[in-house]
């Protein structure tokens, strides 16, 4: 039951139009998701209180776009999943592809556990490490096709994190605000990096910056 003093969830399944079209059986998950983000908000402040009104566009629809660049990605890391923000989105909306799986990062153990009652509910291909993101890379060796994050660090500091991966053959998919020039800049001072920009479908000063090529300089 959502608290009597929490906002109610004004938008649906209809904000993802402009992003991609879903399943019937997507939607439905979709919305087993929201409703538990609604439950557990007071518990775990999953997502800041303002945004839970448009929380399908703000997070669910924003977060599509991951999956929209890369819809061929089946094996994803997402570092820092908090609310599940992009990491379990992209784990739903490949949840009938054989083979997928998400593998969410998120050290705080009450949003881990979350996490993993979402995958439960939704029958999500996601598995959750409650362990700190320098742990998991340093000892995570299975090869992925995607490497996620969204509102968690600097640009250099995603760099750092996903070059690994990047390395061993996956593309990363970074959300980013109207900041991400001065980050960038910031950024190529100490690495070398291949990427496109594209325009977010969802945020008019947002994008999403997709990695092909880290280098140590």
């Amino acid at each position: 039951m959502r608290g009597k003093d929490l906002p109610e969830i004004l938008d649906g399944p209809e904000a993802l139009d402009d992003v991609l079209a879903v399943s019937r059986e997507t939607s439905e998950r979709l919305a087993i998701y929201a409703a538990l983000v609604a439950k557990w908000q007071k518990s775990q402040n999953l997502v800041s209180p303002g945004t839970l009104p448009r929380l399908w566009r703000r997070h669910i629809a924003d977060s599509a776009q991951v999956h929209a660049l890369r819809p061929e990605a089946r094996r994803w890391v997402d570092l820092g999943s908090g609310a599940g923000f992009p990491g379990l989105v992209s784990a739903i909306l490949i949840a009938d592809t054989p083979g997928a799986v998400v593998h969410l990062v998120e050290s705080n153990r009450g949003k881990a556990a979350f996490l993993r009652t979402v995958a439960r509910e939704t029958g999500a291909p996601a598995m959750v490490h409650d362990v700190r993101i320098d742990s998991f890379v340093k000892d995570f060796a299975e090869p992925v096709d995607g490497v996620s994050a969204r509102a968690l660090a600097e640009f250099a500091v995603l760099l750092g994190w996903a070059a690994p991966f990047v390395a061993r053959g996956a593309v990363a998919v970074f959300h980013k605000g109207q900041d991400f020039g001065a980050e960038l800049k910031e950024a190529t001072l100490s690495w070398a990096v291949d990427l496109i920009e594209h325009q977010s479908k969802t945020e008019p000063t947002g994008r999403l910056v997709e990695v092909r090529k880290i280098v140590h300089r």
